[in-house]
C-alpha cells in the first residue's frame, strides 16, 4: 500500500485514451468503502463520462474559478463527490476522494483532485447539468472532483519530498 501512496501524483496532462469501465468501477468502489462518521456513508459519487456533460461542467467550473482554461485538464472521466449535509459531510467526502485517488494509482491511471464542486451544486446552472441524477441538491454539499485517465507522454512525475518537522512524538 505504501508504494501506491508514494507513487500517487496529481496529473494535469491527460491522453484521449478511454478508461476501462472495470477500472472506473474499482475506483468508485474504493470511494464507497471510505470511512465515514458513525458509518453514515453520506458521500455520493457522480460518474461523468459523457463528453457533452463533462464539457458543460468544465465550463461552469472554469467560470467559477475565474479563469478561461479547462480545470479538468482534458481528463476523460470526472468523478464528482458530494455528501448529504450533516456535520461530517466534508470530512467523509474528503476520505472518499482520497480512497479514489489511491485506487486510480493502483489501477495504473493518473488523477487529480479538483475543487469548486460546492459552488457548482449551489448554482442553478450546475444543478441543471447534473439533473440527470434526480437528486435534490438542496440536501447535498459538493466536496470535490477526482479526474482520472491515462497520462499524456509529457507527464513526468517526480518523487515527493516530505517536509521536515511534521511529526511530534511524546
Amino acid at each position: 500500500m505504501l508504494d501506491v501512496i508514494r507513487n500517487r501524483r496529481a496529473c494535469r496532462s491527460f491522453s484521449n485514451r478511454e478508461v476501462e469501465e472495470s477500472k472506473i468501477k474499482e475506483i468508485v468502489e474504493a470511494g464507497l468503502l471510505a470511512p465515514s462518521g458513525m458509518n453514515r456513508q453520506t458521500p455520493i459519487i457522480i460518474v461523468i463520462k459523457d463528453k457533452k456533460t463533462r464539457d458543460e461542467l468544465m465550463k461552469l467550473n472554469s467560470k467559477i474559478m475565474g479563469r478561461d482554461l479547462d480545470p479538468f485538464y482534458g481528463a476523460p472521466v470526472v468523478l464528482l463527490v458530494a455528501a448529504h449535509k450533516d456535520g461530517l459531510s466534508i470530512h467523509d467526502g474528503a476520505a472518499t476522494i482520497e480512497n479514489m485517488l489511491l485506487e486510480a494509482t493502483n489501477q495504473g491511471l493518473v488523477s487529480c483532485w479538483i475543487h469548486r464542486a460546492k459552488e457548482e451544486l449551489e448554482l442553478d446552472e450546475g444543478r441543471k447539468i447534473l439533473s440527470f441524477t434526480g437528486l435534490n441538491f438542496d440536501d447535498y454539499i459538493g466536496i470535490g472532483h477526482v479526474i482520472i485517465g491515462y497520462p499524456n507522454d509529457d507527464f513526468k512525475p517526480t518523487p515527493k519530498i516530505i517536509k521536515e518537522n511534521r511529526v511530534f512524538i511524546k
